[in-house]
């Protein structure tokens, strides 16, 4: 590791040399000046790691030393020390983007703290982030062959997330490489688990199973609703709970986070099932039974998502709460997006307002078809990074901040999530046979049966039967259904792209979160 060059800037350098020897002593080249002028020279030639800078000099002041060393140099971190404990200095020195503030006379150690946080930060962090996570390997080992119910599924996952996230403050390629295969592992299991246990769950008896989509309002949603106060429901589409937990810091500026969980999107993981259950309250073979006319299934013509907001009054109405005073927003353009960041002060008369906002799906179809995406969004941490970017840009955080302060709860779900896939699996069909490439559904599909959860009568899963004697295939962890006609040219054009229907935990353990005004 290369010596970090320490600049010290101090008129009066002659009775700090103990603590100059103190840092030389601990491996850092410490180069002393008495004056402001001689730093400023010093900076424009010479590579430094960290300035020290005293704020009262004859000459120039510290304050004005930042100022010239920022021109010169703008990361270069700088840490003021100062006798002056006045609030306005501090002030006005951190808004000049200081990195610490020090108060003398200082301790040898607290300037080594300072030096450490400043320039060891990153190796330290990334040290402790490996030792941790090794700890609870065996942990998460454990949890993983110690028969998990869904709730410890929920728990297992937000682990993983967690994990996920804080492996890229480490820059360990091997402990990245066990994270990805323990989580691959996670996924092996989970399949397993929701392979045994999700008939039992669609069975409208059944009092074994977690919040799904078809009963999340009933439990998570509507409980919260009276009227006279404002609640927003915001469904941002696709939203994977790793992406979730990267904007939720951008939430906690405005609001207080009152609840943060998970729930159980149904199968298939996608738009047309999961969002249509969520907003109608049912599963997708009741929807088809009630409202046989707006109900398409996937090969028919026509949006398949055109009748959420005609569901979900019909569930208010079965739950005899028709009498709230509700909108339905649904953003799809920038223009949508604009118009309801004009229009979000006149929702606050409403006692529910419910806005869903598609853009993560549109990012992820986007970018299957297009390079420059492939390349901003490459793999999970850079997803993350583009989701947050649009957040932080986005007409829907500026339209929640513009009423923030106006005594609202808001909760934010999402529909599903979605899976990274990288393993083929070859599947047969007929020409009647869907296209998707995490779930399939048709007549006499051919396929390896370790590679899927079949249902041979999609009732028993809670959905329709689109064709006599047709039955619902979904894929497991990162795989992806390919036909073999063109086989190659498919795997090559889809691996490593983003895509959602089938079974892992990506894509239907997903987040939802309660939250109310500061």
């Amino acid at each position: 590791m290369s010596i970090a060059k320490i600049l010290w800037v101090d008129d009066e350098m002659e009775s700090l040399q103990s603590q100059k020897m103190f840092l030389e002593n601990k491996g850092y080249d410490v180069i002393t000046f008495s004056n402001g002028f001689d730093a400023i020279d010093y900076v424009k030639e010479n590579i430094v790691d960290v300035v020290l800078l005293d704020e009262s000099m004859p000459g120039i002041t510290g304050l004005q030393t930042l100022a010239k060393i920022k021109e010169i140099n703008q990361q270069l971190p700088i840490v003021m020390i100062t006798k002056n404990e006045t609030e306005s200095l501090m002030e006005e020195a951190i808004g000049s983007q200081i990195t610490d503030y020090l108060l003398k006379p200082v301790n040898p150690n607290q300037v080594l703290l300072s030096l450490k946080k400043i320039i060891d930060n990153r190796r330290l962090v990334a040290e402790k982030t490996t030792t941790n996570y090794q700890q609870q390997f065996r942990d998460l080992f454990m949890a993983l062959s110690d028969n998990p119910d869904y709730n410890q599924w929920m728990d297992i996952y937000k682990k993983l997330v967690y994990w996920e996230l804080e492996m890229e403050k480490s820059d360990s390629p091997e402990m990245q490489e066990i994270f990805a295969s323990q989580k691959q592992e996670a996924n092996t299991e989970f399949f397993k688990f929701v392979s045994k246990n999700y008939t039992k769950w669609m069975n409208p008896k059944s009092s074994e199973a977690p919040i799904m989509s078809h009963n999340l309002f009933q439990f998570k949603v509507m409980p919260h609703v009276e009227k006279g106060t404002p609640t927003f429901f915001i469904l941002i589409d696709n939203l994977r709970l790793d992406q979730w937990k990267t904007i939720q810091p951008i939430f906690a500026e405005s609001f207080r986070i009152l609840e943060d969980e998970t729930f159980y999107s149904i199968l298939p993981t996608a738009t047309q099932y999961s969002r249509n259950a969520i907003f109608s309250g049912l599963t997708p073979l009741e929807i088809e039974k009630q409202f046989p006319l707006e109900w398409k299934n996937d090969e028919e013509e026509g949006g398949k998502n055109l009748f959420e907001e005609h569901f979900f009054r019909a569930q208010l109405k079965r739950m005899k709460r028709d009498d709230l005073k509700c909108s339905y927003t649904k953003v799809v353009h920038h223009n949508d997006g604009q118009h309801l960041l004009n229009n979000i002060h006149n929702l606050l008369n409403n006692d529910l307002n419910i806005i869903v906002y598609n853009f993560v799906d549109m990012l992820s179809h986007a970018r299957t078809e297009m390079e420059v995406l492939k390349e901003l969004a490459g793999d999970e941490k850079s997803y993350r990074s583009v989701t947050k970017s649009w957040f932080e840009h986005s007409a829907l955080h500026q339209a929640l901040k513009k009423i923030a302060d106006k005594g609202i709860k808001l909760i934010v779900a999402t529909d599903h999530g979605t899976v990274r896939v990288k393993t083929p699996c070859k599947v047969i069909g007929d020409k009647q046979t869907t296209t998707n490439l995490r779930y399939k559904h048709g007549r006499n599909l051919n396929y390896e049966i370790k590679d899927v959860l079949a249902f041979k009568d999609p009732r028993e899963a809670g959905l329709p039967v689109p064709t006599v004697n047709s039955s619902f295939i979904f894929a497991k962890g990162d795989g992806f259904l390919c036909y073999p006609n063109n086989y190659n040219h498919y795997v090559n054009y889809y691996k490593n792209t983003f895509q959602h229907g089938g079974v892992s935990l990506e894509e239907m353990i997903v987040p939802v979160a309660k939250m109310v005004s500061k």
